[in-house]
């Protein structure tokens, strides 16, 4: 088991992407503190981890709270023993406007850095992986009205996520600068379409679905296990001298 001995912090643990991390983890012998701004779903994925062997625990977070944010770190440690890993994942979809979008999916993510680094350095490192997207390294098709000239309202288009996910792989390469002396690794991973809660929400037709697929070379949509396994990877000694890299997992999105 690559893990072994080690504990993690997730947060967005409660569901999709997270929840597939927090068991992938505890398959690898780590320790898991399940955050999520839904206690109840953090806890559930803490059942999970439990049902897989691993020592766990569940707290509620809400990462755009940047005190709440050192607290779950300092909890990890105190009910862990240690931070060896965090996964910055907690993030929602481009539904809700751009202050709430760029609270949670960029600002959560920096204040999981500026914490987390600091307080694996002090302890004599550590690695971090933070959830971007492809929206992070392209643009988004398929978003976009089919002529804007004739719409009667502005085309908000996926504008606020795609600068938090561009903002997130920016973030990715200056934290692994700052912190690369100091034995913390920092990398990103950038999924495509994953078939999490998040993705059904607007693809609740079979045409909306395969519209989504298409957008993939590969014709389908990943799965959270495949996303969990490139971020155990990152967090391992396999990658030990990978750093501040972005890794599409994407079936072939961003390769056009």
């Amino acid at each position: 088991m690559r893990l072994e001995g080690k504990a993690a912090l997730v947060t967005g643990a409660g569901s999709g992407i997270g929840r597939a991390m927090s068991v992938r983890l505890a398959q690898e012998g780590a320790a898991v503190m399940c955050a999520d701004i839904d206690e109840e779903a953090a806890q559930t994925t803490a059942a999970q981890v439990a049902e897989h062997g691993g020592r766990s625990a569940a707290m509620r977070l809400d990462v755009t709270v940047e005190s709440d944010v050192q607290a779950a770190l300092e909890r990890t440690v105190e009910q862990l023993g240690s931070l060896d890993a965090l996964l910055n994942n907690a993030g929602v979809g481009g539904g809700f406007g751009w202050d709430r979008t760029l609270a949670v999916n960029l600002t959560g993510v920096y204040y999981g850095l500026v914490y987390g680094a600091h307080l694996m350095a002090r302890r004599g490192g550590g690695a971090i992986v933070n959830t971007a997207s492809v929206a992070g390294l392209v643009g988004l098709t398929g978003t976009q009205p089919s002529d804007p000239t004739q719409a009667e309202e502005p085309a908000l288009g996926a504008g606020a996520y795609v600068a938090a996910k561009h903002g997130v792989v920016g973030l990715t390469r200056q934290f692994a600068l700052t912190y690369a002396r100091a034995g913390v690794r920092i990398n990103a991973i950038a999924p495509g379409y994953i078939d999490t809660p998040m993705i059904q929400n607007i693809s609740g037709t079979p045409q909306a679905r395969g519209l989504i697929e298409s957008l993939h070379p590969m014709g389908r949509l990943g799965r959270p296990e495949e996303i969990a396994a490139a971020a155990t990877f990152l967090l391992s000694d396999d990658a030990s001298f990978i750093n501040g890299v972005t890794l599409p997992v994407d079936g072939g999105y961003t390769a056009r």
